[in-house]
């Protein structure tokens, strides 16, 4: 077999193996995202707020003493720890062709930016929620819809620029195999 045949091959089946693993992780509503993320976005929020307020955990439930002694309870439900924006950052990562340590390290980052910029929402609406401000359902309102996306769109594009990535997602490894195709 000739040696560009075998390289070829190689390629289609790694293309192969990336859709794989992206429907793979998935299934199961995005519960591997979920299992990894819940614990790392509840427990820094619990630990910042016990900086400013008497709280207690449950779950995913915070308990807040804020002023007057009312309590305010913070369900972290799963649209609050992102799984779904998560797994998008994942397609994009698994979709585009770009080496093995490349990806590694561009996938880090980019969880890491959406954990720290996910802790830091939550924090801004947790304060808002307990000092009772009037524009907090807005506020929520607007992380939600429009906010959350810029953050996601955000860290990839500051992901392709930091990690120089020059391929599409999808579109280059569509690129890859009609090439192969064209070749034999």
């Amino acid at each position: 077999m000739p040696k560009n045949k075998n390289k070829d091959s190689d390629n289609i089946y790694f293309i192969f193996l990336r859709y794989v693993i992206i429907a793979l992780l998935g299934l199961g509503n995005l519960a591997v995202f979920y299992i990894i993320f819940t614990p790392l976005t509840v427990y820094p929020v619990y630990y910042i707020l016990k900086l400013f307020y008497q709280v207690s955990i449950e779950n995913i439930s915070l308990f807040v003493t804020g002023i007057n002694s009312t309590i305010f309870q913070i369900d972290l439900v799963e649209a609050c720890i992102a799984g779904a924006a998560y797994y998008l950052l994942f397609i994009l990562n698994l979709s585009t062709s770009i080496s093995l340590k490349k990806r590694i390290y561009s996938l880090l980052f980019s969880f890491i930016s959406l954990l720290i910029l996910n802790i830091l929402r939550i924090m801004i609406l947790s304060f808002m929620f307990v000092n009772q401000l009037a524009y907090f359902d807005i506020t929520h309102k607007i992380f939600w819809y429009a906010v959350s996306t810029i953050f996601v769109i955000g860290i990839w594009f500051l992901t392709v620029y930091i990690f120089s990535i020059k391929k599409i997602p999808v579109y280059s490894d569509l690129q890859s195999i009609l090439k192969i195709i064209r070749k034999h």
